[in-house]
C-alpha cells in the first residue's frame, strides 16, 4: 500500500464533511486510482488504523506526500524546482520550473500516452523509452504487450516522484528503468537491438542534446528497419520566434534514414 497523497480539492472535501457532521467519506488518496473510505473530524482523519493530520498549509496545484511525520509538497529543488501536480483527471504531470511536461489541457496524461504508445504497437516488440519520466509510455507498452521496455530517465528527482505516483508503473516483468543519461546509455546498446522507440524529451531550450543529429543517429542506429519511433514535440517556440521545432525534427530524422511526417503533437517515423 502507497502513502495517502493529498490535494487542495481533497482537503476541502475532508473539511466540508466534517464542518456537515459526516464522519465518513468515501475518496481517493491515491490520485482517483481507487476510491477508500475514511473518519474526519475536526482535528483530523483516519484510514483504517492510521491517524493522519490535516496539512497546516495546503496550496493549489500542488500534491502532498506523507513523510511519516507530516505532509510536505511533493517537490524538490536542485538546479531546478521539480514538482509532481495534480490534474482533473486523476494521473498527475509533472513540472520542472514551471514548465509542464507533459499534456493536460484537453486529455489526461495518462490517456494521452496510451494513444501515442498506439502508434508504435508494441505488441511482442523491444521498445527503447528515452525520457521515461512519470512511466506513462512505459505503463502502456506493459499494457499493450511489449517483449521488452526498456526505459531510461537522466533527472534523480524525476525517478523520485515518481516513487510516489500511484499511476507510474512498477519495475520489473518487461519494464526495466536506468538512471543514466540517454544521450551517454544509447552508446552502449547493440546496432538494430530494439524494435521501436518512444522520444518524449523536454523542450528543446532545456535539452538540446535530445534533439541534435548525432542523437538521432544513434536512434537510427539501434532500431531494426521498418521500425516504428513516435518522437513528441508539441509546439514550442512556434508563437515567439517563427520556430517550427516538429518540421526541424522530422528533417533530421529523414536525414538519419527515417521516413517522418507529422503526427499529431509529434513526429511519427519508420526506419528505412
Amino acid at each position: 500500500m502507497m502513502e495517502p497523497l493529498l490535494t487542495l480539492t481533497l482537503l476541502e472535501q475532508m473539511r466540508a464533511a466534517s464542518r456537515s457532521g459526516t464522519s465518513a467519506l468515501a475518496c481517493s488518496l491515491d490520485l482517483q486510482r481507487s476510491i477508500t473510505s475514511i473518519s474526519v473530524d475536526a482535528q483530523g482523519w483516519s484510514w483504517g488504523e492510521r491517524r493522519f493530520p490535516y496539512p497546516q498549509q495546503c496550496k493549489d496545484r500542488t500534491i502532498y506526500y506523507w513523510t511519516g511525520l507530516a505532509f510536505d509538497p511533493a517537490a524538490r529543488y536542485a538546479n531546478s524546482l521539480i514538482k509532481l501536480v495534480p490534474t482533473e483527471w486523476g494521473p498527475p504531470t509533472f513540472e520542472i520550473d514551471g514548465i509542464k511536461m507533459l499534456p493536460t489541457a484537453r486529455v489526461s496524461p495518462y490517456s494521452d500516452a496510451e494513444r501515442k504508445v498506439r502508434l508504435i504497437q508494441p505488441r511482442g516488440k523491444i521498445v527503447l523509452d528515452t525520457c521515461g519520466g512519470l512511466g506513462y509510455f512505459a505503463a502502456w507498452c506493459a499494457h499493450g504487450h511489449a517483449a521488452q521496455i526498456l526505459s531510461y530517465e537522466k533527472n534523480a528527482d524525476v525517478m523520485w516522484l515518481r516513487s510516489l505516483n500511484p499511476w507510474s508503473p512498477a519495475v520489473g516483468g518487461a519494464l526495466t528503468l536506468t538512471h543514466g543519461d540517454i544521450t551517454e546509455q544509447i552508446t552502449m546498446l547493440p546496432a538494430r537491438s530494439v524494435d521501436a522507440i518512444l522520444h518524449d524529451p523536454p523542450r528543446f531550450g532545456i535539452a538540446g542534446e535530445l534533439y541534435s543529429q548525432a542523437f538521432y543517429d544513434q536512434l537510427a542506429r539501434v532500431i531494426r528497419r521498418r521500425g516504428r519511433l513516435f518522437h513528441y514535440t508539441g509546439a514550442p517556440n512556434r508563437l515567439a520566434n517563427q520556430r517550427n521545432v516538429p518540421l526541424e525534427v522530422a528533417r533530421r530524422l529523414r536525414d538519419a534514414g527515417f521516413a517522418a511526417k507529422l503526427e499529431g503533437d509529434g513526429v511519427l517515423a519508420i526506419r528505412q
